[in-house]
């Protein structure tokens, strides 16, 4: 093929370090860069020897980085230099951004020249992937990739964030970091709360100004009942209504836990559509189910409640931040875990 100027030059060529000779000898190692090379063979291989090129095979022979004079070599003899041509086909390394899609044969990039890494070296996710993030999946062998969006489902929940309480804290509380409209309704799961006082009741308070402020106007009704292991005793829970509260009461105005070893209250709180999207005119409606365990009598209670903040306006108002708290005193102990649901 006829080029225009200067022909492009094709091989791996590379020159080796100076070697010095050592009298009564004939082999001698090859090296560019302090670094052992290879030739192709012997005739890939220009040798100047005392300025007179050698014949390759007949002056010299190559075995691996060793090249071996046909005669020992002694002091006054000087090897000028040992040019290596590499492959005539050997392109050598590619310049950098100059292998293209194209240069690539179809199915070359094999599992085998992926690290181990590739994928637990990248950057991890610390939060659920956005809608428009894509996963890579196999459809009958062939990857495609797909939208977040498409597989994530809707109508469960899920855990956004739990806090835990190993020592006294006065509330426990769930802002707009967390209630966002990615989901609509939430759910609060506590598990093994013991409170610093005795005889007190889980209660649970909102805000519409993300937790500046809880709301603790008489504006709180619930319906509840409940349940006992000893059913008997003016103590036993039954049927109760509560109106004009300043907070909703989850274990009911005639349950209560003590502080003593081995009393703990569970319970789940489920409050719907809090950021109002619906935008129809609801007032904000929650309902609960928790377990008392009372050490101190051995006695297990059971309630149920549901409540509405019915404060006039309100049914239009968007509440972004939940208080779980002690009516008196403070938490000691406990796992409190926010649940959102997507639609």
């Amino acid at each position: 093929m006829a080029y225009i100027g200067q022909s492009p030059s094709i091989g791996n060529f590379q020159v080796c370090d100076a070697i010095s000779v050592v009298n009564g000898q004939a082999a001698y190692t090859m090296q560019v860069s302090s670094v052992n090379v290879v030739p192709e063979t012997a005739n890939h291989m220009i040798v100047s020897l005392n300025g007179i090129i050698q014949a390759p095979g007949s002056s010299y022979t190559v075995a691996g980085s060793t090249i071996t004079f046909a005669s020992n070599l002694v002091t006054g003899d000087v090897i000028n230099f040992i040019h290596i041509l590499g492959s005539v086909l050997d392109l050598g390394v590619p310049s950098d951004d100059t292998v293209s899609t194209a240069k690539i044969s179809a199915n070359a990039v094999t599992a085998a020249k992926f690290n181990a890494d590739v994928i637990s070296g990248q950057t991890a996710l610390a939060t659920a992937p956005a809608d428009t993030d894509e996963f890579l999946v196999s459809d009958a062998g062939v990857l495609k990739r797909i939208d977040y969006s498409l597989i994530k489902g809707g109508g469960a929940y899920e855990k956004l964030v739990t806090t835990t309480v190993s020592s006294s804290a006065s509330t426990v509380e769930f802002n707009s970091t967390y209630i966002t409209t990615a989901h609509r309704d939430y759910k609060i799961v506590i598990t093994g709360l013991e409170p610093s006082a005795d005889d007190e009741q889980l209660a649970m308070a909102i805000s519409s100004d993300n937790g500046s402020s809880f709301i603790d106007s008489s504006n709180y009704d619930q319906g509840a009942f409940g349940s006992r292991s000893d059913a008997s005793g003016a103590a036993a829970p039954t049927g109760r209504n509560v109106q004009n509260n300043s907070r909703f009461l989850i274990t009911g105005n005639n349950v209560s836990v003590g502080s003593s070893t081995g009393e703990k209250v569970h319970a789940h709180i489920e409050i719907f559509d809090p950021l109002n999207q619906n935008s129809d005119d609801q007032f904000l409606t929650a309902m609960w189910d928790c377990i008392v365990v009372d050490a101190d009598s051995a006695k297990v209670s059971r309630g149920s409640g549901a409540g509405v903040f019915n404060a006039s306006g309100s049914e239009d108002t968007v509440f972004n931040a939940i208080k779980i708290f002690m009516a008196g005193g403070t938490i000691d102990k406990g796992s409190f875990t926010l649940y959102g649901r997507a639609i």
